[in-house]
């Protein structure tokens, strides 16, 4: 296996390439540890450094030099702490996902607990909801995937205009991620869908420090 690297516009993040499919469908988002607890992958890319404690699934972040694991299409974003080094995680890293691969095990243990249909447009959604979820689907979408990470739909509030989103992988701690958010994605969404008034990033508990939160979108 040939594994290739890419970088992102979060110097933290580095997109590792199996040069095989990834995931089949949507995408999975770890941002830390015991998020990982259901892929045998993300675990062991956790577990770098020797870091995973065998008798606790309440690791923190800061005991490991990985701090967030994405899975896309045909890639996986691995995102460092800042003292880490990429000279050391590399060879680490291209060991995991090669174990992985002739492990025959299954990405993701349980698949339920991924919710890849986010922008899948339902019969009782409104015109206005249609139409923001095949932009983010056909034009934010892949753009942000190619950076290393995803967007999710979370809903739009009509009353107020305001579409909600969460950003995953390498996006999630961009530094341009307040400007990129508003200047790209906000700005494609408010031309095309005038209902569209502006977009709001939500955070779910782990994601609260500001230095983990954010979008790339170039």
């Amino acid at each position: 296996m040939f594994i290739q690297t890419q970088a992102t516009p979060n110097p933290l993040s580095l997109m590792f390439f199996p040069g095989k499919p990834v995931m089949e469908g949507g995408s999975a988002d770890f941002p830390n540890a015991r998020a990982a607890m259901n892929s045998p992958l993300a675990k062991a890319l956790f577990g770098i450094d020797g870091c995973w404690p065998a008798t606790s699934i309440i690791m923190s972040v800061a005991d490991t030099g990985i701090t967030r694991v994405f899975f896309g299409s045909d890639f996986v974003t691995v995102t460092k702490s800042e003292d880490a080094s990429w000279e050391f995680l590399k060879p680490e890293i291209f060991a995991a996902i090669m174990d992985f691969s002739t492990s025959g095990k299954p990405l993701i243990m349980d698949s339920n607990s991924l919710d890849s249909t986010d922008t899948a447009i339902h019969e009782d959604d409104s015109e206005t909801v249609a139409m923001i979820k095949e932009l983010l689907e056909t034009r934010i979408r892949p753009a942000v995937q190619d950076d290393g990470g995803d967007i999710e739909y979370r809903g739009f509030v009509p009353e107020t205009g305001i579409v909600r989103l969460k950003m995953q992988g390498a996006c999630s701690g961009c530094p341009s991620s307040s400007v990129t958010l508003k200047s790209g994605i906000e700005n494609m969404l408010m031309h095309y869908v005038p209902e569209v008034k502006g977009v709001e990033q939500e955070l779910d508990t782990e994601d609260e420090d500001p230095a983990l939160t954010g979008a790339a979108y170039e």
